[in-house]
């Protein structure tokens, strides 16, 4: 909604200098009352207008209408019209008397022929701008229809990525408070309003492009929370989130990828587990670091996990040139330092 407002702005600006210019520079010395009482300036001025007309009658119609639908002689039939009515009206409106108040006119004693003459300058210099105002149209709207077409692709691709986020996120989460159940655990009606709340944000607010920096900070601490309910003291989970500030915005779901990778991989009953993870905010970066032992023996094109090979798609997407990765995948540990460049 910014950004239309934004346009809307600079369009009136824009219009509002192209019919101020003819008036600021007007050589005469007696203001707007002189220019608009000179036929030649009206003219002009009425010709500026049109051109104007022209332009948005071409960019927000013709183009769409006609040439993108490939009707092209009635998109050329169209223009050549127009084309008439700019050169002509003008001077249906303010007919030419061959004297007036501009000095520079012709004069009672024109020569024979300057009235044709005059009108075939007249269609040059109109031509030129006529043109340019087909040209310029024809280049913004297929720039503009190359950066739509890029968004739908992106659109449909995070789609995708997050069809396969929220699949993985459900098995991981219900497999996180099964064992509690199991065993009667008194903290699992305590897991499962929690599971709600974020199966609630996944269906819901995680549908958007971009969500409260707060909310996805708080579905991060109930992943977290469910996991110290799952494995108890059977690992040591740090955990240090950060105070969100009110309007920073992220896009869901794309921190929890690397910290349910180090709960995928890091994490064996049997083994000294130990699982680190901080979020630090400074202006406009947020900060995640992940730090993981590795416990379990996992073939190399596992140990990244399918979640972060998306996650790192989306960041690509969502965030180019506005993020830095750094993986380290040691031998016996593995550690994510991301940091993002919010909006």
């Amino acid at each position: 909604m910014k950004s239309k407002y934004t346009q809307i702005f600079f369009h009136v600006v824009g219009c509002t200098i192209f019919l101020l210019l003819p008036i600021l520079f007007w050589p005469g010395e007696g203001g707007i009352a002189e220019f608009f009482s000179d036929d030649r300036a009206v003219r002009g001025y009425i010709n500026n207008i049109l051109i104007l007309l022209f332009f948005y009658l071409v960019y927000y119609l013709l183009i769409p209408k006609l040439y993108f639908q490939k009707k092209y002689f009635l998109f050329i039939l169209i223009l050549l019209g127009c084309y008439f009515i700019i050169v002509f009206l003008p001077e249906l409106l303010v007919p030419f008397q061959g004297h007036g108040h501009n000095p520079q006119g012709p004069g009672p004693g024109a020569r024979p022929g300057f009235g044709r003459y005059r009108m075939m300058f007249r269609m040059g210099h109109n031509l030129v701008f006529f043109l340019a105002v087909v040209f310029f149209s024809l280049l913004l709207k297929i720039n503009n229809r190359l950066k739509q077409t890029e968004r739908e692709k992106l659109r449909a691709e995070l789609s995708y990525f997050k069809a396969q986020i929220n699949p993985h996120f459900l098995f991981n989460t219900l497999n996180s408070i099964y064992s509690p159940a199991i065993q009667k655990d008194d903290r699992t009606p305590e897991a499962v309003v929690k599971l709600s709340g974020m199966m609630r944000y996944v269906i819901t607010d995680a549908s958007h492009d971009f969500v409260p920096l707060d909310k996805e900070i708080s579905y991060i601490t109930d992943y977290i929370d469910l996991q110290k309910v799952r494995f108890g003291d059977t690992v040591r989970i740090g955990y240090q989130p950060c105070e969100a500030e009110p309007g920073k915005y992220i896009a869901p779901l794309i921190l929890i990828p690397f910290i349910e990778n180090a709960f995928k991989f890091g994490v064996n009953p049997e083994s000294d587990s130990q699982i680190s993870i901080g979020i630090v905010l400074s202006d406009d970066a947020l900060h995640l670091s992940v730090f993981n032992q590795k416990v379990k023996d996992l073939p190399d094109s596992e140990a990244g996990g399918l979640g972060i090979s998306n996650a790192k798609q989306r960041l690509a997407l969502l965030y180019p040139e506005k993020h830095r990765l750094i993986i380290e995948d040691g031998e016996s540990h593995f550690k994510v330092d991301l940091t993002i460049k919010l909006s």
